[in-house]
């Protein structure tokens, strides 16, 4: 029979593996390991089949969670449309021209990346504030902001 202990130590051993897992999804059955390890440690007399059975049903309705809800709501918009980042300010590292490619850098990462190479129609100097108008491939098309 296990102990509480050992649905904690499991919980803790699952959230380490998460750091070796690129898939943030062992995270969910170890904090339903820790859950359990919690049931069990109010309620002691609880069967080996109760506790694995309240360990899926905790792991299932995390992960079912996390999908559904959360995960939407923090994951970045890498391989969305445009429309997310359409108008989006940054600065531009350096000068830029119709003939030449610039870099420009975002306070916040924008699709997964804080600086972007970028082109434009006209020259803008370097240190300009300027606005993404479109997305095409590796490179984003930006304007000045006036």
């Amino acid at each position: 029979m296990f102990e509480w202990w050992h649905w904690m130590v499991l919980g803790l051993c699952l959230a380490m593996a998460e750091l070796a897992v690129p898939a943030f999804f062992l995270i969910w059955f170890g904090i339903g390991a820790l859950l359990v390890g919690l049931v069990l440690l109010a309620s002691p007399d609880l069967g080996i089949a109760v506790q694995l059975l309240l360990w899926a049903a905790s792991s299932t309705a995390l992960v079912i969670v996390w999908f559904r809800y959360l995960r939407p709501a923090t994951v970045s918009a890498v391989g969305s449309s445009t429309a997310h980042v359409t108008g989006e300010i940054g600065i531009l590292v350096g000068d830029l021209g119709p003939d030449a490619r610039g870099r420009v850098r975002f306070q916040k990462p924008v699709l997964g990346a804080d600086l972007w190479e970028c082109y434009a129609d006209r020259p803008i100097r370097a240190g300009a504030r300027v606005r993404i108008v479109a997305v095409e491939g590796s490179f984003v098309k930006v304007e000045e902001v006036s």
